[in-house]
Parts: C-alpha cells; structure tokens; sequence
C-alpha cells in the first residue's frame, strides 16, 4: 500500500510530453471529478509482514502506472489483484506523508525569454458574471479561446476553476503558456497552451509599424496595445483554433476545463501587459524597446537629412579670387527683447548644485543680451571680490538657509574671505550696489561743503552732535553712522552700541535725516 501511495501522488515533471503526466491506472473518465461507471471495492488491507520493510521505490518507466493506456489495452478491472496493488476509495484520507506544495513558481529562473506570474487568488463573490478581461485584447484572446472550443460546459468549468483560484503560477516563454491546475484530486494537472511565434519578417513589419508613429511607443511603455498598431498585417492576437491546448488530466476534450481556466487567466495577465502577448510571440519586452529605440533614431536621422537645404552652388576659385567690391554687410539683426530663461538642470550625485548652476545660467544670459544691446558688459569691469558679492546679493535670502550657507561658503572660500564677511558686504551692495560696497569698505576724506553741512542739519533735527571721522557721523551713543559716499549719498548704518560692529540700514540719500528715517534715532537721541 504504501508502495502505491507513494506513486499514486507524485508530483509532475517538467516535461513537454502529456504521457509521462498520465497515469495508466486513471479511470476518471472525462475528467477529474467524473466518478468510475461501476463501484469500486475496497480491499482490506494485509496485515503488517514481520519483515524489516523496504523503502518505496519510484515507479520506473515500465510500471503501469506511468505506462500510457494502449487504445486497444482493456480498461483494467476494478479488482486488484494483490493488497499493494488495492485502489484507495475516493473518500479515503490521503496519507499524512502526502505534501502538495503551495506553488509551483519558480521566478529565480526568469529570463528575458522567460517569465513566472504568482497565482490570481479566487475572484470575489458576485464576480463570477464579470469578463475575465478589461481590454479589447485580452478580450480577443478570451473570444479566440471560446469560438475555437468545442464544448461549452467545459469552458463553464474551465471558468470556475479560473474564478475559485486553481489556477498556479503561470509560466510565460515564446510559444508557451505553463501552469499547473488543480482540479478535485490532491495532484495537480500540468496544463499548457502554444501558439505560433512570429517569423522576423512579421517582427520587422511589426517593429516599423510601432516606430512609424511615437504614439505606439508611447502607448506600449503605458503596457497598452493600441488596435491600429495590431491592424499592421501581424498576426498578434490568436483567432479561433490558434490556441493549442495539452493537459496531463485524460480528457480528450478541446479545450479540457483546465485549458480552459489557464486561457481565462492568461487573459487578465494581458490585460495587465500586453508584453506578455508580445512575449507570447517570441520576443522579450527589453529586447523590443532596444529594437524599437534603434529604429525611432535612424527614422529621426533620416528626416533630418531629408529636412537639410540642397547644397549652394559652386565658385569657381578664380572667380572668388578675383578683385571685386564687397557690398555693404546687411542690417545686424534686432537684440530679442528679453533673456530666454535657462533650462532646469538636473542634480546629479556628487556634482554641482542645479540652483546655482540656474543662477549662473541666468546671470550669463542677461550679460549678454545687456552687450548685445548696448555693447557692453554692465559688470564687466567688476573686481573678483565684487563678482562674488553681486551674486551672492542676487540669491534670494541672507545665507540663513542651507543652499545660501553653501553658497556663501564656497563663494568666500573662492576669494580669500569668511561667509562673514560676504553676509556684510551682500547687505551694502542691495543698499547701493557697487557704491554701497565701496562706502563699506573705504574711508575717504570729503571735500567741505555737503560733509561740513551735514552736522548743522542734524542738529537742527533735534539729534545730538554726530563725532566726525574721515566721511562718517557717528552718534554719540555709537549705535548709529552716517557715511557720505562719493556719489554724493547719505548710508547709514547700525551696530550694537560699543560693539563697532557697524551693518548697512535703510535707503542711501541726499539729506543725511532722511537716510536716518525709520532708524529709530530721533527717540533715542
């Protein structure tokens, strides 16, 4: 008995030959829920013989188990002639050494040319109704499966094991569709269906009907088939009798319920992607957007040739060389009326910002649409030092964010100075450009008159008297600073009092009160 059980469930190989998957001793009839024609007798079993018992041996391929049923070989009796030979009853328990595993997946061995798909799990209830497929060529594959099939009640069964889950993983290779299905039995049955692949001349009509417009390309990276694209003269979807089914279960039907339920899933693997279908056919999905790739480019290649000017005639060297007046050169043409904006650059590990690579893109254009214009360069003239404060005054922020700290830091490293320093000098440059920053950083003797004048006015402000130094009033507290710039303008500025730590304020002026307007110093005189 064990002997028995031991072959009686054991699982398929991997073999494309339906006769080594048939067991000779099956006597289901059409099917593997169909019950035998007369009763089964069960035998009783032996008793157990004092011998040391011997270890099950595979049946080898002159068992009569794995032997295929000759046409004209009688059906075996229902009898057994020996108690190892008995046939278990139907509602016998299987043995507890049985194991089924729980899939037959294997996606460690996908390929290109080869891909496994995990079980669908049993559809929801009330869903029985529902087409299998969402798309007009998963739907295609559903009506070549039904109009090629010869008995409707089978497809019935083939659609209800596809809707309980029976169905296993699903191997998908050129020409093949694979899958183990469960019917009542514990073993599974090893279900597959072929169809034909394509020839290359089929894939190259194939391949420059894609090509011939970016919508089909665009579409297939969407996992869409667009059905102009499967109207180019290629066979991509099968028609009815283009599915060939073969299960390892003893029904001779065409399709069997097994068949039939690995097409109903291999419908909605379709729907899902059509490189399914198109893998189905022979070719991979990588291998097709590589193919379609190199034909998208030599098809742009060639229309830019085609779109190329005809080349200008010929001169004859003598003629060009020879003395003559050149005409006048023609008009320049008109400066456009504003800087195009840069494209966005992309950031890139280890490389440079793409904001300040922005800013720099945007800073170069506007210098050369100002030269075009007016033929020259507005900061052209500007030293090192000053380049790097008018951009880092450009930049929105004050160095108080992350990408200003790094800017300033690798601006101030660039020219000698601390990110300090260029934070103070930012803020004199937006208080009057390049002006602003010279009356930061140089002290000058003013000639008499609007320095001299100054005092008076301030006075006569209700302020106290401002302590003279070079061109700079300073309050007497040392909180606040009048600096006369050589453009004739009042800057103030501000610091902590006894700290000299003097930073640009408000607007430059003419009148020395008004550059102090909004500063607070009247209250605090």
């Amino acid at each position: 008995m064990r002997h028995y059980l031991a072959n009686a469930f054991r699982m398929p190989a991997w073999s494309d030959d339906p006769e080594e998957e048939t067991p000779g001793t099956d006597t289901t009839g059409t099917g593997d829920s169909a019950d035998t024609t007369g009763p089964r007798p069960v035998s009783t079993p032996a008793p157990p013989s004092p011998r040391t018992p011997q270890p099950a041996t595979p049946a080898g391929p002159g068992s009569t188990r794995d032997e295929p049923a000759s046409p004209d070989t009688p059906p075996a009796t229902s009898t057994p002639t020996s108690p190892q030979a008995a046939v278990p009853h139907r509602s016998a328990p299987a043995p507890a050494s049985l194991h089924v595993p729980a899939t037959m997946a294997t996606p460690h061995r996908d390929t290109e040319l080869r891909r496994t798909f995990p079980p669908f799990p049993p559809r929801e209830a009330g869903a029985e109704d529902a087409p299998f497929a969402g798309t007009w060529w998963g739907n295609a594959w559903v009506a070549a499966l039904e109009r090629g099939a010869l008995d409707p009640k089978r497809l019935a069964r083939g659609r209800g094991y596809a809707d309980q889950g029976h169905v296993d993983a699903i191997t998908v290779t050129p020409g093949l569709v694979l899958a183990y299905v469960r019917g009542s039995r514990p073993r599974p049955y090893r279900v597959q269906v072929r169809v034909r692949t394509l020839e290359d001349a089929d894939w190259a009509r194939f391949l420059d009907a894609a090509a011939d417009r970016p919508g089909h390309i665009a579409a297939l990276l969407d996992k869409e088939l667009p059905q102009s694209l499967a109207d180019c003269g290629v066979p991509l979807l099968p028609g009815p009798g283009d599915l060939v089914p073969r299960c390892s279960c003893p029904d001779s039907g065409h399709p069997c319920k097994h068949a039939a339920a690995l097409c109903y899933q291999t419908a909605r693997l379709l729907d899902a992607d059509p490189f399914v279908l198109l893998l189905l056919r022979g070719r991979g999905e990588r291998s097709l957007l590589d193919a379609l790739s190199r034909r998208s480019a030599a098809r742009a290649a060639r229309a830019a040739q085609e779109r190329q000017p005809e080349s200008l005639p010929g001169v004859r060297a003598a003629d060009a060389l020879a003395p003559r007046e050149l005409p006048p050169l023609p008009p320049p043409l008109p400066a456009p009326p504003h800087p195009e904006q840069p494209p966005v650059y992309p950031a890139a590990p280890g490389g440079p910002d793409p904001f300040a690579l922005d800013q720099l893109a945007t800073d170069a254009a506007a210098r050369a649409h100002a030269l075009l214009g007016t033929g020259r360069d507005p900061v052209g003239e500007l030293t090192l030092w000053q380049d790097a404060v008018r951009l880092a005054a450009a930049r929105p922020g004050s160095g108080l964010t992350a990408t200003t700290r790094t800017l300033y830091a690798t601006l101030a490293t660039a020219v000698g100075r601390t990110p300090a320093d260029l934070a103070r000098a930012v803020a004199a440059w937006r208080q009057g450009g390049a002006a602003g920053l010279a009356v930061l950083e140089e002290p000058w003797d003013p000639p008499a008159g609007r320095f001299d004048r100054a005092r008076p006015l301030l006075l006569a402000a209700d302020l106290p008297a401002f302590r003279p130094w070079h061109n700079r009033l300073t309050h007497p507290r040392g909180h606040v600073q009048l600096r006369l710039g050589r453009d004739g303008l009042w800057y103030a500025y501000e610091s902590e009092p006894g700290q000299d730590d003097w930073w640009p304020r408000g607007t430059p002026d003419l009148d020395p009160v008004g550059a102090l307007t909004g500063l607070g110093t009247p209250d605090d005189a």
